[in-house]
Order: structure tokens, then C-alpha cells, then sequence
């Protein structure tokens, strides 16, 4: 490991990362202000690229780089170390809930990363610090319409029975309720609909 002056601009934005959602703007703004009034403080985490080109690829720190070039930066501390064997996958998910806490959708989707990289649900509950039970609720998300999970990065985030019983439900009975009653919230698109509620049981664990 060590720490480099480097360009903003030319790092490399980890295409893993895994927030996919952007911060609020409010939370961009304040830390726009810290970094233009005391600099970053704590440097973005980089591992050099790996498919022989001789840059770097940000693992840590997407936001502070962000900020960093729009504070007109022209150099920045980095600590540099080496490409993690799971491409920093864990590094990124447990960064991103440290800095500004993962919508659950965005959660999922990096729960699901871990796991297709060989990661259990209780190696993941353990780094993470989240019970398995939290971490199985939200991988129910694989099973819900895209439209619903766009409204859930929102906010609009049901309570697990209700969760549940989405995800029993087919897509297609998913799409059928969404567009029938035209609202805008999963859960009173829920309450509205006897398609889902008298649905079959999943058969999931409780």
C-alpha cells in the first residue's frame, strides 16, 4: 500500500461499484463544501488497472473524487493498493454503507454480487454486520417487477409480509396491479389489489 498525488480526472470509475443510485443532492453539496474548505481528509482507495493499462481504477471514494474535480482540484492524496480477489466487491459495498447508507435496492444488488462471487449469506451477514434474516428479506427483491423496485429506491420500501407477498406473485400478476391502479406507491398498489394478496404462498422461509 501507499499514497500517491494524482490527477482526479484521471482516475478510472469501477464500473463494480455499488451504488447505482446517486446520493441526494443535499449530501453531494455538503461534501462539495468540506472539500473545497479543509480538502478530503480521509484519500480515495485505487488498485492500478488490470487490463494492462497503466491508470488507476477508483475502489473506494467515488463521491470524494467527484467532489474533488468539481472543487477544482488538481491533485489529490490516494491510497493505492492492490485489486482485491473479489475485484472489491466487499470493499465497495462496505464503503458505500459507511459513507451514505445503500438504498435496499441498491443493497441487494450488491448482496447478489457478493454471491455470485462465492460469498454465503452468512459471510455476508458477518461483514456486513446485518443479520442473514435482513439479508434474505432483501434478496426477495430478485423476484419484484422492475418498476416496483425503481419506486423502492425511492423510499417506497414495503414492509417485509408485504414484501413476501410481492414476491410470490408472478411478474406478470406484478405488472397487472402496478398498471391497473395507476399509484405511484408499491405498498397502497398492494393494499388495492386482491391479485397478489390471495395469491399462493411462496413457500419461502420465514
Amino acid at each position: 500500500m501507499q499514497i500517491l498525488k494524482l490527477d482526479p480526472r484521471a482516475l478510472k470509475d469501477n464500473p463494480d461499484d455499488t451504488r447505482r443510485f446517486k446520493s441526494s443532492p443535499q449530501a453531494d453539496a455538503l461534501l462539495l463544501a468540506t472539500v473545497k474548505a479543509v480538502g478530503i481528509i480521509q484519500p480515495p482507495v485505487v488498485s492500478p488497472q488490470i487490463d494492462g493499462g497503466n491508470g488507476y481504477v477508483i475502489q473506494a471514494g467515488h463521491r470524494r473524487v467527484k467532489q474533488a474535480i468539481a472543487a477544482g482540484l488538481e491533485e489529490i492524496d490516494v491510497i493505492v493498493v492492490e485489486a482485491a480477489n473479489d475485484n472489491g466487491a466487499m470493499r465497495s459495498m462496505i464503503e458505500n454503507i459507511a459513507r451514505e447508507p445503500l438504498n435496499p435496492v441498491d443493497q441487494w444488488r450488491g448482496i447478489e454480487w457478493l454471491v455470485a462471487l462465492g460469498w454465503t449469506e452468512e459471510a455476508i451477514g458477518v461483514a456486513l454486520a446485518l443479520p442473514v434474516r435482513q439479508i434474505r428479506k432483501l434478496r426477495l427483491l430478485a423476484n419484484v417487477l422492475p418498476v416496483m423496485l425503481d419506486q423502492m429506491t425511492l423510499g417506497d420500501m414495503p414492509n417485509e409480509q408485504q414484501l413476501r407477498t410481492i414476491a410470490s406473485a408472478s411478474l406478470d400478476e406484478q405488472k397487472e396491479v402496478w398498471k391497473a391502479n395507476r399509484l405511484s406507491s408499491v405498498s397502497s398498489a398492494l393494499c388495492c389489489s386482491s391479485t397478489m394478496t390471495n395469491g399462493p404462498s411462496s413457500g419461502l422461509d420465514t
